[in-house]
């Protein structure tokens, strides 16, 4: 059973699909690959980083956080098995957003060629990373409203800026759907589009709604699911509807990812995204 924020996902074949892998025909395809993107929007490309330096940034993230309870103690930090006691949510801040996320660290990870080159090959152009890059961790059996992502659309946050900046979804190793991986909302871009054309523009930055299965209804679509795995990464534009679904993982790994955006440096970029993030800057 899939629950996102303790709703209860269908899982009927016109509710609940699969994420489709771009082919390995395409993946040098320049042409086929904005094709996909405009059709689909999202590129799932599966292998598409080397798992060693995703587990090695999942390694540094987990040890660095291990004295705030976060981990249960002699686990290896790695594996990233959330601890039975309480955590020292004081300590944990101080030490992801003046140390994790600002490092040297994560700024190598996400500008890494295998990333950076990819984007200016696609975008044909000098390429812009934003600053503000999101790490998340979810730890199992965390439920109810505000702990899953709630379905959302990037352009609401991202206004300021060219609505062409692209989004970098990286699930920081295996994320099987149980522990919370994010899906899509097949074909949402479309109407997104369309509500945006027409001026039903969503004032200030929120999200749609943490009710995923009634969304589904109410386009009468069905969100996109899939196993990751470590390497794995989807690439989604600023329009399509995406949330995540809550970590249940019966093992008490914890669901780890980030979200980067890049863009062409030619177009404008959104000054709000220019500092490091940081949950409380306002986004």
């Amino acid at each position: 059973m899939l629950t996102s924020n303790g709703y209860v996902l269908d899982e009927s074949s016109h509710r609940l699909g699969e994420l489709e892998p771009v082919p390995a025909t395409e993946r040098t395809d320049r042409d086929a690959l904005w094709h996909r993107l405009r059709r689909d929007g999202y590129l799932y490309l599966t292998s598409f980083l080397d798992p060693a330096a995703v587990h090695q940034f999942r390694g540094y993230f987990f040890t660095t956080l291990a004295n705030t309870g976060l981990l249960q103690p002699g686990t290896d930090p790695a594996a990233g098995v959330a601890g039975h006691g309480q955590v020292d949510q004081a300590a944990l801040r101080h030490v992801l957003f003046s140390q994790i996320v600002p490092s040297a660290a994560y700024e190598q990870f996400c500008t890494q060629p295998a990333i950076r080159d990819w984007f200016a090959w696609l975008l044909a152009d000098d390429v812009h990373l934003h600053r503000r890059k999101i790490i998340r961790h979810v730890r199992p059996g965390e439920t109810g409203i505000g702990t899953a992502t709630q379905a959302h659309y990037d352009l609401v946050y991202l206004r300021e800026g060219t609505d062409r900046v692209l989004s970098l979804w990286i699930p920081l190793g295996d994320c099987p759907r149980h522990q919370g991986g994010l899906v899509y909302l097949a074909g949402s871009h479309h109407h997104t589009l369309a509500d945006e054309a027409a001026g039903r523009l969503r004032h200030p930055a929120t999200s749609i709604t943490a009710d995923l299965p009634t969304l589904a209804n109410t386009q009468d679509t069905r969100w996109l699911a899939t196993d990751y795995t470590a390497g794995d990464v989807v690439v989604h534009s600023a329009y399509i509807v995406h949330a995540s679904l809550d970590n249940v993982d019966p093992h008490r790994r914890i669901r780890l990812s980030t979200d980067i955006r890049y863009q062409r440096q030619t177009d404008p970029i959104d000054w709000r995204w220019h500092d490091h993030w940081h949950d409380r800057d306002g986004l």
